[in-house]
């Protein structure tokens, strides 16, 4: 069973989505009047905290030379962790169907996700702590605690999940060492945890459109019957004007059908 290649890319998803939130935040100085002076749109990249700030490091007049800010202030994130919830552990067995589209024979079908929780951590880089809250406050207001997206896990039966995304922690970090010509970094670091969803393969089958059952103990039991069931049109889908077997033929798997039973000696 192991071996067999599929990638629904749902941490992949899963990580965009999460960063997606927070790509487009600004922070605007104003001066003594509230006059807007400046409009920055922050930086967002996916890395780790320590690898911007070895690069301010290694580049101290970075900033300097650019005096549109593009070092500092900076939004980074990554993926933490990843760990099992049972507490939203679903029936495995449970199989999923979607009709594929333009057919009426086959459909996909996928066994119920598996629940896991993606950690993430977020970092607000800044040089003085005004900037660092201006953007902190355009965060926090909407996790209570947590804020949900709509992700499509799995393309071809374009199945859509509610990931909610929790807030667990605000820390807050102040680098200063040296003297005052050495550059201070202010540091927010924020921890949320994604409960998403991890899905498996995804096959086709055939639409089931007929199921005989055999009842007795032997072939030549007097009480050996079969039970035949078939899907029913209740609908005139081919428009002669009468629902009949010639309808039948042409129940498409999400229909809202009947059945015609049959029971033979």
């Amino acid at each position: 069973m192991l071996g067999t290649h599929f990638y629904n890319e749902s941490i992949r998803k899963t990580i965009i989505g999460f960063g997606t939130l927070f790509n487009n935040i600004e922070l605007k100085r104003r001066d003594k009047d509230g006059v807007v002076q400046q409009s920055i749109k922050v930086p967002f990249a996916y890395g780790p905290t320590e690898k911007f700030l070895a690069r301010i490091d290694a580049e101290p007049n970075l900033d300097k030379r650019r005096p549109t800010q593009i070092q500092l202030p900076r939004i980074s994130f990554e993926l933490k962790g990843i760990s099992y919830d049972p507490t939203r552990k679903l029936g495995p067995t449970q199989v999923c169907r979607t009709p594929k589209n333009g057919e009426t024979e086959i459909s996909y079908s996928h066994y119920m996700p598996v629940p896991y929780n993606l950690d993430f951590e977020l970092a607000i880089i800044s040089k003085n702590n005004d900037d660092a809250v201006q953007i902190l406050e355009q965060i926090l207001p909407f996790f209570q605690p947590y804020f949900s997206i709509t992700i499509n896990m799995v393309a071809e039966t374009d199945e859509k999940k509610d990931i909610p995304i929790l807030l667990n922690n605000v820390t807050i970090q102040d680098e200063y060492e040296g003297d005052f010509r050495v550059r201070r970094t202010i540091i927010y670091t924020l921890t949320f945890t994604a409960k998403s969803y991890i899905y498996g393969p995804v096959t086709t089958s055939d639409v089931i459109k007929k199921v005989n059952v055999d009842i007795g103990t032997a072939i030549n039991a007097n009480r050996y019957v079969t039970y035949s069931v078939t899907p029913k049109a209740l609908e005139d889908n081919n428009n002669d004007g009468i629902i009949n077997a010639l309808d039948d033929a042409l129940v498409e798997p999400d229909d809202d059908f009947g059945f015609n039973e049959l029971w033979t000696e």
